[in-house]
């Protein structure tokens, strides 16, 4: 018996060669082995990074650092005339991969000079000093014997190309030093290191000293993975977003000053985003206005009584009228009508300066450690 045969099926197949997968797949993370594959899928019409990152499910600024690993390993190249974000999946032989060369040893220095030019945005964030650790060097002590012998280290020469190519630079001795110091001295990853320029760079901050800040308070709150800054740092954007919105202020993003505040609010402090936004209600109900000043004021009081939540704020409102009651049934220490009468309980706590006021904390705190 003879039989017809159709194929009615076509094969649409992307082909990942041998020696990709011998060579180089085993050496990087699954992240760049992902986009990589997506954009040898696409290579007939490479997308953009945005394009890529929202078919991927991540950030642009994960495509970004994969592309330049790529790059860098000699996976993948440049289309002439195109941006980074137009790379091509062409493979090239291993005698044509090139090992970072440190930018100490190029001769090329920025344009502007180390950091001649730097912006009112990078001043340093209000909630930590650019310190050392405690029992720690500082950046400016780690030496350049140090940087010569992280030369050989793969990690390091593909954290400093990365930055470099993110922040469109070649880097300075004293660039390379600080970073050489965050990842050697304070064993921060390489991959913590790539987040924080990304991270950085994409708020409007290019100083390494603020780059070295961030690191440091980031060290300074145990933030030593990547998963745990990523949250650290999206848990501050919600809270920055809530402020605005509490103070209708959503059409434009904070000022630095404001964000100085914001820092100090829920770094320093520690408080809660429902605790600030009460706060912040407070203030727009007592001057009509979105004051970050006395906001501040409000909760230096509240941070002064051991408020750590709404209870604690609404046991503090509880206790001050209680205490008002007392007061007025006394008809001791009672104020004429015109200067007690006032549109802000609160504002009323604020200004006091009788001995009121502290006999009602030390209540408050005995309270909440009861």
């Amino acid at each position: 018996m003879e039989w017809d045969f159709s194929d009615d099926f076509q094969i649409n197949a992307t082909l990942v060669a041998n020696r990709f997968i011998d060579e180089y797949m085993a050496g990087a993370s699954g992240e760049y082995v992902k986009i990589y594959l997506y954009l040898l899928r696409h290579r007939d019409r490479i997308p953009d990074a945005a394009q890529t990152a929202e078919a991927l499910h991540c950030t642009e600024g994960d495509v970004r650092r994969a592309i330049a690993y790529w790059q860098k390993t000699g996976v993948m190249t440049s289309r002439a005339g195109e941006s980074q974000t137009g790379e091509t999946a062409k493979a090239l032989p291993p005698e044509s991969r090139e090992r970072i060369r440190q930018p100490a040893e190029t001769g090329k220095k920025d344009a502007a000079g180390p950091e001649a030019k730097t912006n009112r945005s990078d001043k340093m964030p209000a909630f930590a000093e650019n310190t050392a650790p405690a029992g720690k060097r500082s950046s400016q002590d780690y030496s350049l014997d140090n940087i010569s012998r992280l030369s050989a280290d793969e990690d390091f020469s593909q954290l400093l190309y990365i930055a470099q190519k993110y922040m469109n630079k070649v880097f300075t001795q004293r660039e390379c030093q600080v970073f050489g110091y965050l990842y050697d001295e304070l064993k921060l990853s390489a991959e913590l290191l790539e987040y924080l320029v990304e991270y950085c760079v994409q708020n409007g901050h290019t100083s390494i000293r603020y780059m070295e800040t961030v690191a440091l308070n980031w060290h300074q709150k145990g933030l030593l993975t990547l998963e745990a800054a990523k949250d650290y740092s999206a848990g501050f954007q919600k809270d920055y977003f809530a402020v605005m919105k509490a103070f209708g202020l959503t059409d434009r993003r904070p000022a630095e000053a404001e964000k100085r505040f914001m820092e100090n609010w829920f770094g320093a402090w520690g408080f809660t985003r429902e605790v600030v936004v009460e706060a912040c209600n407070r203030t727009i109900a007592a001057t009509h206005s979105p004051s970050f000043q006395y906001a501040d004021k409000i909760l230096a009081q509240w941070k002064k009584a051991g408020v750590k939540n709404l209870s604690d704020v609404e046991e503090l409102d509880m206790i001050r009228r209680s205490q008002e009651r007392e007061k007025d049934g006394s008809g001791k220490g009672t104020k004429s009508s015109g200067q007690r009468n006032t549109a802000n309980r609160f504002h009323n706590f604020q200004q006091s300066a009788t001995d009121y006021d502290s006999l009602m904390m030390e209540k408050v705190r005995a309270r909440m450690k009861e």
